[in-house]
């Protein structure tokens, strides 16, 4: 039934958690700065990026704040004094595509599933990064078409980016599936257009909606499924 499969980029195939981690070690040895400091940082940093990228999907700021505001924001928390944040974050998003750890098992079920079936990516990722990031691991090659809500100018959740990508892949929403480990980002906003969804949550104890989650699923017109690892995704796509 799907012909075309739509993946979330971050920690869905690639390992953003453990590649970015490594990316802003390097950036605190480029600058040459005290490690000792980097556990208080690092903690500090996940709260305000996490944040800002919240106000960024929702128009609240720029591309340009977020980039500063997420490190400025960080080192005044943790009395990091020496860097310029708009050069931390350049020399970090430097080290970031240089970084190829991919979810377990991704590459294996990307390859089955590009035999079959063609794959498109969509991602809130900046553009010059996400390109660097497909091709460094060697992803580029397994996908069709791929859609970043920096140049479209619709980040997810919102409709326009699902309906672009959709009308682009020349895909009908009946044979469409998004697979992503965001609930509100990657599953409301495939759900709310219509497409079917793959929800990746490899941090839980169980592959179980939670009480809300359950509650939009029964109130959607579309199918959804919560997986743990990447290969149920091959049993979902086989059997369905």
């Amino acid at each position: 039934m799907y012909q075309h499969l739509f993946f979330d980029l971050d920690n869905t195939i690639w390992d953003f958690t453990r590649n970015s981690r490594e990316a802003l070690i390097q950036t605190f040895r480029f600058f040459g700065l005290d490690e000792t400091f980097f556990p208080q940082f690092y903690k500090s940093y996940i709260i305000n990026n996490d944040k800002l990228w919240e106000e960024y999907r929702n128009r609240q700021i720029t591309k340009e704040q977020l980039s500063v505001q997420r490190f400025g924001q960080t080192f005044a928390q943790t009395g990091i004094k020496n860097p310029d944040e708009a050069q931390f974050n350049k020399i970090y998003l430097e080290f970031m595509p240089q970084q190829t750890l991919l979810c377990p098992d991704a590459r294996s079920v990307i390859e089955k599933l590009s035999q079959r079936h063609k794959l498109h990516i969509i991602s809130n990722g900046f553009s010059e990064v996400q390109y660097k990031k497909m091709e460094n691991s060697g992803l580029s090659k397994f996908f069709t078409k791929i859609f970043i809500s920096e140049e479209i100018k619709a980040p997810k959740p919102s409709p326009e980016i699902f309906l672009h990508a959709l009308k682009n892949s020349n895909a009908r929403k009946e044979e469409s599936l998004m697979i992503g480990d965001s609930w509100e980002v990657d599953i409301v906003g495939a759900m709310n257009v219509g497409i079917d969804q793959v929800y990746y949550t490899p941090e839980r104890g169980t592959a179980d909606f939670t009480d809300v989650e359950k509650a939009a699923v029964g109130n959607s017109s579309t199918h959804t499924w919560c997986i743990k690892t990447l290969p149920e995704l091959l049993t979902i796509i086989r059997s369905y």
